[in-house]
């Protein structure tokens, strides 16, 4: 016998078949949250059956991984502060704390459309409870970047994670024009704000 029964009969093992369909189910789960990210910033109320369309699955898919329109945009929500918050490392790992920095704030500009189209979504007390755990988070993402800047002598060490957040809180309130045409340029301000008095830019 060759100790694998499985094997010779052509048949799939039950694990097999267990870890086939869980990763079928994280493909489209992350299918339903990027096509949901997309379509949060389209005209009118975000519809199921827009996101079901989009991602080309059916709408009994979407709703057993989402049974409302609220449990998606709350995930898509926390899945853009996420990959925010796992962005400062990333860039530590690959850039100058300054430059890191900066892009970093490139991704806060779009983690704000985000913010901005979901909150205005869900109910009241769903934001404020998102905003209060996503806080946290975000602003130890923040305090990565500063420290590591600090450490390095190009970030002013008076700079602390609570002024960062303050300061880049006004983006989710930008519409999308304001967003494209003074995001970039205030953000550059910001990173020169943080910057160590008499450093050159890239020092």
């Amino acid at each position: 016998m060759s100790g694998y029964p499985d094997e010779p009969s052509g048949h799939v093992s039950a694990s097999v078949k267990g870890a086939a369909s869980r990763a079928d189910a994280r493909r489209n789960r992350e299918r339903i949250l990027r096509a949901a990210r997309d379509l949060v910033h389209g005209p009118g109320e975000l519809k199921l059956n827009a996101v079901a369309k989009a991602c080309g699955i059916g709408q009994g898919t979407l709703y057993r991984h989402f049974p409302t329109r609220e449990d998606l945009l709350v995930e898509v929500y926390r899945h853009e502060v996420d990959d925010l918050v796992a962005a400062a490392p990333q860039l530590l790992a690959t850039h100058p704390p300054v430059a890191a920095l900066a892009a970093w704030f490139d991704r806060v500009a779009a983690y704000a459309r985000v913010k901005r189209d979901v909150f205005a979504a869900v109910e009241a007390a769903t934001w404020r409870d998102l905003a209060a755990h996503s806080l946290g988070p975000i602003g130890e993402a923040v305090e990565l970047l500063l420290a590591a800047g600090r450490s390095a002598g190009s970030i002013r060490t008076d700079a602390e994670a609570q002024d960062v957040i303050i300061l880049i809180g006004w983006l989710s309130r930008l519409d999308d024009t304001e967003l494209d045409s003074r995001g970039p340029r205030l953000l550059a301000i910001l990173v020169d704000g943080l910057r160590t008095p008499g450093r050159e830019p890239g020092t």
